[in-house]
């Protein structure tokens, strides 16, 4: 039995489900925005080429930020979060790594090092924090995750003084 009245319970569950869609919705709209400029810049980088072209690996990245943008929206599913704060996190850091760091080749990976910021990259670099965020929300926010939470502190003995 819970201390807490229904009303309590059943209100914080609502703000709960409502601040979760909006972290859904925040989520997809980044990934959709980094899918889309990748899509649009891919052939720009087609000539940066190793094995594999970086306009390959843009449209990788495109299609993998697509997916993980309808996983949020469509599954909703501990899964499919997952994924989306991989591919958001993943695409922030290696977008980091190539702008400060010369990596150099790696392998089939050309070398994509860009040391410069323009419009699109930073529309980039915020699209995928604010997808990074909202799954990050959205992973800590999970039914799951709660339980595992409150089963932690149940266990917990209280301290003594």
């Amino acid at each position: 039995m819970s201390s807490a009245p229904s009303g309590v319970r059943s209100g914080s569950g609502r703000k709960l489900r409502v601040l979760r869609g909006a972290a859904r919705l925040l989520a997809a709209a980044g990934l959709a925005w980094d899918a889309y400029l990748h899509a649009h810049l891919a052939d720009q980088y087609d000539v940066v080429t190793a094995t594999i072209s970086q306009g390959d690996l843009f449209r990788i990245e495109a299609a993998l930020a697509s997916l993980a943008a309808l996983l949020v929206l469509v599954w909703q599913r501990l899964p499919g979060d997952l994924f989306a704060w991989m591919v958001a996190a993943g695409g922030l850091a290696l977008l980091l790594i190539y702008r400060y760091v010369d990596v150099g080749r790696l392998g089939p990976i050309p070398n994509m090092y860009e040391p410069l910021w323009f419009g699109d990259k930073k529309l980039v670099v915020v699209a995928e924090a604010i997808a990074v965020v909202a799954t990050a929300f959205l992973l800590i926010t999970h039914p799951l995750a709660q339980r595992y939470r409150g089963r932690r502190r149940a266990g917990r003995r209280p301290r003594r003084t």
